[in-house]
């Protein structure tokens, strides 16, 4: 018997489920197939829904319990299939006694995300990933959006935005690195709005310079994904005077052109992202970002597609995740003018293509640098900027090394050891 999860999507459920994992052990869950879902693509869905019935032909008899944002958004439609077990709300899928499968627990528990105010470091309740399971460690400071993008379903699976006490963050990241964490991510759903809801509205930049201040031992401090729309000047000066924030920034910026921002209700506009990224190169000459773009939205034109071409060359960016636009439920670009299908595939496929253009020059221009890296995993280790280094395989995960860049395969940079760095 084994406790199995499976997990899609962002950052932040790779973080939740091992929450989950730590939660179903807590309840005495020893033998089941935990499935966390994603709700951002069609395709998202289409492959959890395939992972459960592969994990009902290799388990017969282990019971599958659904939880996650496509779950949250579509507790009936995932109920309705035979392979499931359970249904778990996102709001409940790390508390106590989620995971007691007991005769008069309900099969469906979803509650109105909506609902939910209390903060995102209640959600995790008393639970902490496993200590030595990840050299990175993700702290989860807020959940939730107040923002009603017209393309995106997430704030139905998440609800209102909440932030963690800058008090509880603290305490979280001080805990990772007294366990030896090199580096820790601060994770959430819409990151930049974090503090918004707690007394004195502080902003992310605040926390940012306290976790730093207050926890002098963390080697690494690095940001998951940013809107653009919400950099803020605290953070900006934590960019540009202390070296343990990483120069690594992935903003969601979704699209290139202005009508096509307008539509899809973002709050910031082509000539916006190119101010900011220079603003933050300006004080961080080594940064590196990425960002999410999103190909053949409605009534996207091809002046509007070849605006989105260009944006990463005229952005500087490094590495894009790349989603061609599918129609999700409750969301107004689903009632929008569609593209053929075809021509979303044809033009995603092309951004990957400039995707891997920029990825390769960014490589490129690594070349003869000596980095500071952090082993993953033997043979992988992550530059400060986040680039993927091949690294020697002796070296253990969790330790700090400089490493001399001299080439690239295209995918990730090739590092030669030079004297180890103190961890």
């Amino acid at each position: 018997m084994s406790l199995e999860v499976l997990t899609f999507g962002c950052r932040l459920n790779a973080h939740e489920s091992d929450l989950m994992r730590a939660r179903a052990e807590a309840d005495g869950l020893s033998d089941a197939v935990l499935v966390n879902t994603c709700a951002v693509t069609a395709e998202a869905v289409r492959q959890a829904r395939q992972a459960i019935r592969k994990a009902r032909r290799d388990r017969p008899d282990a019971p599958i319990i659904v939880t996650g944002c496509a779950a949250q958004v579509d507790p009936d439609g995932f109920m309705a299939m035979p392979e499931v077990s359970r249904v778990v709300g996102n709001g409940d899928k790390t508390r106590p006694g989620a995971y007691r499968l007991t005769l008069e627990a309900p099969r469906v528990r979803v509650d109105d995300v909506m609902s939910v105010r209390e903060t995102a470091s209640h959600i995790a309740g008393d639970l902490t990933p496993p200590p030595g399971e990840r050299v990175r460690a993700y702290v989860e400071i807020q959940n939730g959006c107040d923002h009603r993008c017209t393309f995106c379903v997430i704030p139905y699976g998440r609800g209102n935005s909440r932030s963690a006490p800058a008090g509880e963050v603290v305490e979280r990241v001080r805990a990772q690195a007294d366990q030896g964490v090199k580096e820790v991510v601060l994770t959430g759903v819409d990151l930049t709005s974090w503090g918004a809801d707690l007394p004195g509205t502080p902003t992310l930049g605040n926390l940012v310079s306290r976790v730093l201040k207050l926890v002098p031992h963390l080697p690494r401090l690095r940001l998951s994904s940013i809107d653009a729309a919400e950099i803020d000047e605290d953070l900006l000066g934590c960019l540009a005077e202390e070296e343990r924030l990483m120069p690594h920034l992935h903003l969601s910026l979704q699209h290139g052109d202005d009508l096509i921002l307008k539509r899809m209700k973002r709050r910031h506009l082509r000539a916006d992202a190119l101010r900011l990224v220079e603003q933050v190169r300006a004080v961080r000459p080594d940064v590196a970002f990425g960002a999410d773009l999103i190909a053949g939205f409605p009534t996207e034109s091809e002046e509007a597609f070849a605006n989105l071409l260009s944006l990463p060359e005229a952005a500087g960016l490094s590495w894009l995740h790349v989603f061609p636009y599918s129609p999700r439920p409750m969301t107004p670009a689903a009632r929008m003018p569609q593209l053929p299908r075809e021509v979303v595939k044809a033009r995603a496929a092309a951004l990957r293509e400039v995707a891997a253009r920029v990825q390769a020059a960014h490589l490129e221009r690594q070349t003869g640098r000596v980095l500071e890296a952090l082993v993953e995993r033997p043979g992988v280790a992550r530059a400060p900027d986040f680039t993927e280094i091949a690294a020697p395989e002796t070296r253990s995960a969790g330790e700090l090394m400089a490493l001399e860049i001299t080439g690239h395969d295209g995918q990730r940079a090739l590092g030669r050891a030079l004297v180890g760095l103190a961890a």
